[in-house]
């Protein structure tokens, strides 16, 4: 009885184990197809993912391809436009040339020979107009050069000549100083002033004037100083007190500078 019951007893265990067994395995394998199917649902979504980003990129690039082919279209038709225009300057230009050639061909009326006649004569009177008024004041300024310079030899030619008869004045102006402090007779200092007198007539006559000099300021287009001495009078103090030497000009040109002596 005791066997039985233990035979009995190890049978139900068994079958507890292998109703466990089935559980365990029937668990195991809902477990692993969850993992399948969840795996295989991952692999869907990561195929979903991977095809949209495909589309993606090929609509990106069937964009830029449109995008590309659109340019190029504008290009081709800006093209097009630019050929179209092109070929109506070209045929403006031949009808303006056959234009012309007809133009030509045509035989000239009398009216157009007239016309053309007359302006061909009045283009010829405007330029002979032209090339007289340009004589006439190219004449014009020579003879006005030429007279200035007859006036200026005229005035200048006897320069010369009088530069070498100034010392001789000189020499006068000296003598008649040197007279008046000696005892030499009245006629020989009268002569002598009178023989001055008719000289620098003379030369006043031929266009010489004296440069004045005492009293007056430092002017270096007519002065040269020469030497400064203590003035006498304040007012004299860098004016000309004395003349060295007269200067002299010859219409209006200083032939001669005047060599003068400043108060100091």
């Amino acid at each position: 009885m005791f066997n039985i019951n233990r035979d009995s007893k190890n049978k139900e265990d068994n079958k507890e184990v292998k109703v466990e067994q089935q559980a365990g395995n029937k668990a195991d394998a809902e477990n692993t197809g969850k993992e399948n199917d969840s795996s295989e649902k991952s692999a869907e979504a990561d195929e979903k993912v991977t095809d949209e980003k495909e589309e993606k990129v090929e609509e990106s690039k069937s964009e830029v391809e449109e995008k590309k082919e659109a340019k190029e279209g504008e290009k081709a038709e800006v093209k097009e436009k630019a050929k179209e225009e092109n070929r109506e300057d070209e045929k403006e230009e031949k009808k303006e040339d056959k234009d012309k050639d007809n133009k030509e061909k045509q035989p000239e009326t009398s009216e157009q020979k007239l016309n053309k006649e007359i302006d061909e004569l009045k283009k010829a009177q405007a330029e002979e107009k032209d090339r007289y008024l340009r004589l006439a004041a190219e004449f014009d300024n020579y003879r006005r050069r030429t007279a200035k310079e007859r006036l200026e030899l005229i005035e200048t030619a006897s320069e010369s000549v009088i530069k070498s008869m100034l010392p001789i004045a000189d020499d006068f102006e000296r003598a008649i100083a040197v007279l008046k402090d000696s005892k030499d007779s009245d006629a020989s200092k009268q002569g002598t002033e009178l023989i001055y007198k008719k000289m620098m007539e003379m030369l006043k006559n031929s266009g010489v004037t004296v440069i004045e000099a005492i009293g007056k300021d430092l002017n270096t287009d007519e002065h040269e100083a020469i030497a400064q001495i203590p003035a006498k009078d304040p007012k004299q103090k860098g004016k000309i007190v004395e003349i060295a030497q007269q200067g002299y000009k010859l219409n209006g040109k200083v032939i001669r500078f005047a060599k003068v002596v400043m108060g100091n």
